[in-house]
Formats: C-alpha cells, sequence, structure tokens
C-alpha cells in the first residue's frame, strides 16, 4: 500500500473498509487524511493478524502476551521494534540494503512501471508536491523497455509513412 512506517502502525481498526477495499489514513504526513486502496491479500493478511489480538481499537498493538494482555494495550507497535524485524527478514532474503522506507520507494516504482501515473502515484503515498514523487521516477530496465514499445506504437500509429522519392514505404 505505500504506506510510511507510523502511518501503518497508527491504523486502527475502524480505519479499514472492507466494503469499498480501502484504509483510511489519518494525519499523515503533513496532519493530511487520504484513501488508499487495500489489495485483497493485505486485506486477508490484516483481517488474520486482528483476529489473532481483536484488539477493539489498534491493528496493530504494543503488547505481548495472552490475547487479553494484548486487547488491553493502549499503544500501537513500537517502530524500532518494527524496523528491527523488518531488518532481520530483509537480511534473510539476500537483500543487502534493508531500510524500511526503502520498501515505500520499491513500491511507488512498481506501480510506476505497471503504468500509474505519477500524480496517482503522488496521491496515494501523501506527496503534497510533484518534486517529492519525482525521485522515484529513475529509470529502471522495465521502464526502459516500455519506454521504446510506447514511442513505436505512436511513431506506428502516425497517420503517414515516410517513403522515398519513388513513394516506396522507407519504415514500414
Amino acid at each position: 500500500m505505500g504506506l510510511r512506517l507510523e502511518e501503518t502502525l497508527s491504523l486502527q481498526v475502524g480505519d479499514i473498509d472492507a466494503q469499498q477495499k480501502r484504509v483510511h489514513v489519518r494525519r499523515g504526513q503533513g496532519n493530511k487524511d487520504r484513501l488508499v486502496p487495500l489489495p485483497d491479500l493485505t486485506y486477508h493478511a490484516l483481517r488474520d493478524l486482528w483476529r489473532m489480538h481483536r484488539h477493539p481499537v489498534l491493528l496493530f498493538p504494543n503488547a505481548q502476551g495472552s490475547p487479553e494482555t494484548i486487547r488491553q494495550a493502549t499503544t500501537h507497535m513500537d517502530r524500532g521494534g518494527v524496523q528491527k524485524t523488518i531488518k532481520m527478514l530483509v537480511a534473510e532474503c539476500g537483500i543487502k540494503k534493508n531500510l524500511t522506507h526503502s520498501l515505500r520507494h520499491s513500491f511507488a516504482t512498481h506501480l510506476l512501471e505497471r503504468g500509474l501515473s505519477l500524480r496517482h502515484i503522488q496521491s496515494l503515498l501523501g506527496h503534497s508536491s510533484p518534486t517529492t514523487i519525482a525521485r522515484y521516477a529513475h529509470l529502471t530496465n522495465v521502464t526502459e523497455k516500455d519506454s521504446l514499445t510506447t514511442i513505436n506504437r505512436l511513431i506506428n500509429s502516425l497517420p503517414f509513412a515516410l517513403g522515398g522519392d519513388d513513394g516506396s514505404d522507407l519504415y514500414r
């Protein structure tokens, strides 16, 4: 979903809209709210997580032990503990660079590679400035290949053909 770590940890049960398949991110960066699409797999994972602790408010309660103890937590999970866990999991996968925020960058890059506009990605990630989202716009092998395909499609669709002096078609 491309959320910042603090936005994720702050999610409450009521922020999940299962009917509309979206998440209400409250007080994101700049103290702004936004709605973010909720992928089916993510919804099922969040639902399964919640079913394990059934906290009445917090989706990620900061507590260990019995379900009763967890349901009484008053704060969300600790940011540092989550970062440490992610760092460990990333290392186990053989990935060297393991900044938690890199997951957000990767998400944005993959969306861009699949054709989502920078403006739409900017909205999903909660960036107020287009210059902030521009850092995700670095070229990858996928976007370079897609660029050539798109350019060829455009040129080939033009209503004229470049021809030689004898009327022959030079590029078709």
